[in-house]
């Protein structure tokens, strides 16, 4: 049931079974008294419906529900930073360190720490920290001390099994991949949840509901969801390495490599790094996978020759995977007669490749052949117009997409209008991230160089103009006896869900990337907790600020503890056992607003071999009020202040971005990206600035809300008794949102 309440919290809901009600009580219970007292002590207030529905459940399920709120919002972490009352700085400076340094090699007199090093007087005030100053080693811990300091409850809802369900459907039959909280949460409700007979819109969710059937042992049931040998091979390297993409072997190396690399070469381990990840990626499979996977695809209804030039792009893994799984061996028996066509054909190379064609047609100019066979693939046509457009130009290559484009799905249609802006800029720089890499900025197409302002904009026009009409087209189709619709105005600074998965987990009410947060005080304050769980063991992460003004940057980090407007609560490189250690950053907004900054960009890395700790939680804090700090232990966290968190779980994340404040805005721009380094100062701006452009130029829901109302001649009102209501907490439900990309 615990699965069940955490994925309720990530919708601003409590799950409660009908099973767990018990006879309807009139008067508030005690034990419900005491648990909403907790519950908004925590930042989190509740709805009527839900106040009733608590009320009438047995205590322990209430106790239930306590815990886990406790357990999301970290209440029993360790928040200790290394200094005590941090935001009065404690005047440490690098000579105390070199001082420090000499004292331990020629062990001068001083005070001798639990960790062995000695700190000489007149230099670290002892009493102001909570651990080692010198090695960052923590040796005191305290408690949250304040709480209820927000002046926003987060109001939860009522969650109960047709809600839960409902859920389940949207995730299975989103129309965009599923970013890491919801494709946890899925695996979680698939635990819970009978799968329900639904048609499933993506195949990286695909594999998750196959991955239920075949630790169920019901290989039959899964070979009905696989299309084409692609799938078989994305589960089984799903299976193999956590990613529902698949990723080169070679790239997931170079990146376990690269982070296991140091800025002190001593401490370099890359090249131990990158032989224990190719010794990890080695297959090896035992006769009953060997003879399911051969089954698989023995049962396969595609065309052979469509099977081999489906399998051509990932030839190199194929071989791999056919060598692990003994497929030859499996294909001379009796019954495996399609196997044995796959293999023979698959290795004498006898089939074409489309793309093959397509790639000729177009290096030698012909643009009817290449038009003809992109029409075949809708989905590839509009993949490559933009590049199709300035290699056989703009009025050939749109009249034959126009064609097709009532084929081409959704999601694609509305990338295509986004970024057409961003592509066709002789001046831009466009930001890219790779399969499986970091973000990184590339310049423009060279081609566009070959046309002038007035075709490159009329190129630009075509594609609005095209996209937007197929649009209205396909809405308007749609009957729909509705007279009114109310669009909250939320939704208009909520990009839609398309092409940015963010790849770490929000177990608090989740937030699609682009959400904008208002800060209502003048302070933000950074967070970031990792290590708990583990044991005590020199790990270094490190929490940081990027200050971007017009003519100069600044960071706040742990070689500069204090700069404009930022303060940072000192450098931990140590995790004590099981409990984990916490940092924190500052920010005054009116002093950076004073001093000219114009972003503050938040960042945490692994300055330690490796990636960034399994599990580390990162976020901010914001309220109207002034939030304390503990003058006794340096405690500043409290989760009723939290604004947004999010809990990476990604294996190959070095350096990570979770945030941008606008300062002249006092408003909080929640995105990830990844970069590679041990520092902040590995981190390219310009990537932000691209970021920032690209979800700026992204539709908002409420302009897709606008289009649909448009097309359906549906009137617009302020009020939610509209015959349509589309809310904030309705654009929660993100994979619901997709529902509005009509194919």
């Amino acid at each position: 049931m615990n699965n069940l309440l955490n994925v309720g919290f990530r919708q601003q809901a409590i799950f409660i079974p009908t099973k767990a009600m018990k006879a309807e009580r009139k008067n508030i219970a005690e034990t419900t008294a005491v648990l909403i007292a907790n519950l908004s002590k925590l930042g989190f207030g509740v709805s009527e419906d839900l106040l009733v529905a608590l009320n009438n459940v047995m205590p322990v399920y209430q106790l239930t529900v306590l815990e886990t709120a406790k357990t999301i919002v970290g209440v029993n972490k360790n928040w200790t930073p290394l200094v005590k009352g941090w935001d009065t700085p404690t005047g440490e400076s690098f000579v105390d360190h070199i001082m420090t340094f000499f004292a331990n090699a020629f062990q001068a007199k001083g005070t001798k720490l639990q960790c062995g090093h000695i700190i000489p007087a007149g230099t670290f005030p002892l009493e102001r920290y909570n651990g080692c100053p010198f090695c960052g080693t923590p040796f005191e811990f305290g408690k949250i001390e304040n709480y209820n300091q927000g002046n926003k409850f987060k109001i939860l809802e009522l969650w109960t099994e047709k809600e839960a369900n409902e859920f389940l459907k949207d995730l299975l039959m989103s129309k965009t991949a599923l970013d890491a909280t919801q494709a946890d949460s899925l695996k979680l409700l698939l635990k819970e949840l009978e799968i329900p007979d639904v048609k499933i819109a993506m195949k990286e969710t695909l594999m998750l509901v196959i991955d239920i059937f075949a630790e169920n042992n019901e290989p039959q049931k899964a070979q009905s969801l696989f299309g084409s040998p692609t799938d078989i091979l994305r589960h089984l390297w799903f299976k193999h390495t956590g990613f529902l993409q698949i990723l080169e072997p070679k790239t997931i190396v170079k990146r376990k490599a690269k982070n296991a690399a140091h800025i002190a070469k001593p401490l370099d381990k890359s090249a131990v790094e990158k032989l224990g990840a190719s010794d990890e990626l080695k297959l090896k499979y035992g006769r009953k996978e060997s003879m399911r996977v051969a089954t698989w695809l023995n049962g396969l209804t595609m065309d052979v020759e469509k099977m081999c030039e489906v399998m051509h792009p990932k030839r190199q893994m194929w071989v791999r995977f056919i060598r692990a799984l003994r497929l030859p061996e499996y294909a001379k028996r009796e019954g495996f007669e399609k196997l044995k066509e796959l293999l023979d054909k698959f290795y004498n190379e006898d089939y074409t490749v489309w793309q093959g064609h397509v790639n000729q047609y177009r290096l030698r100019a012909e643009a009817e052949n290449t038009f003809n066979l992109l029409k075949q693939r809708p989905g590839m046509f509009a993949r490559s117009l933009f590049a199709n457009m300035l290699w056989f130009g703009s009025e050939d290559t749109i009249a034959a997409f126009a064609e097709v484009v009532d084929k081409v799905p959704a999601r694609l249609v509305f990338t295509l209008n986004m970024y057409a802006d961003n592509y066709f800029n002789k001046q831009n720089r466009r930001m890219v991230k790779p399969l499986g890499g970091v973000a990184k900025n590339i310049p423009a197409n060279s081609l566009l160089r070959l046309y002038d302002d007035a075709q490159i904009s009329a190129m630009k026009e075509a594609i609005e103009d095209l996209t937007l009409l197929a649009m209205k087209k396909r809405f308007a189709t749609i009957e729909n006896k509705n007279k009114t619709i109310f669009i909250d105005p939320m939704l208009f600074k909520i990009p839609l869900s398309i092409g940015d998965r963010s790849e770490s987990v929000q177990d608090l009410p989740s937030a699609l990337m682009g959400t904008r947060f208002e800060v209502e005080g003048d302070a933000v304050r950074l967070f970031m907790q990792w290590g708990n769980g583990l044991p005590a063991q020199h790990m270094d992460m490190d929490l940081s600020c990027h200050i971007a003004y017009d003519t100069k940057t600044e960071f706040c980090s742990y070689y500069n503890l204090v700069t404009t407007g930022c303060k940072h609560s000192g450098d931990i490189r140590s995790i004590p056992e099981k409990i984990g250690t916490a940092e924190y950053i500052e920010i005054t907004v009116s002093e950076l607003k004073n001093a000219g900054a114009k972003y503050v960009t938040f960042t945490s890395n692994a300055y330690s071999n490796g990636s960034i700790s399994p599990n580390m939680v990162v976020g901010w804090m914001n309220s109207k009020h002034p939030m304390k700090i503990s003058e006794r232990t340096g405690v500043a966290y409290d989760p009723s202040c939290v604004q947004h968190q999010v809990r990476i779980v990604s294996t190959l994340t070095k350096g990570l971005v979770f945030g941008v404040l606008d300062v002249e805005r006092s408003e909080v721009i929640w995105l990830e990206l990844p970069f590679g380094g041990q520092l902040v100062n590995n981190l390219d701006i310009r990537n932000i600035e691209l970021l920032l452009q690209k979800l700026n130029s992204k539709l908002s829901i409420g302009n897709l809300l606008t289009l649909k109302a448009e097309a359906q001649d549906l009137k617009i009102v302020e009020t939610e008794n509209a015959d349509e209501n589309y809310t904030r907490e309705w654009a929660r439900n993100t994979a619901a949102v997709t529902k509005l990309l009509v194919d």
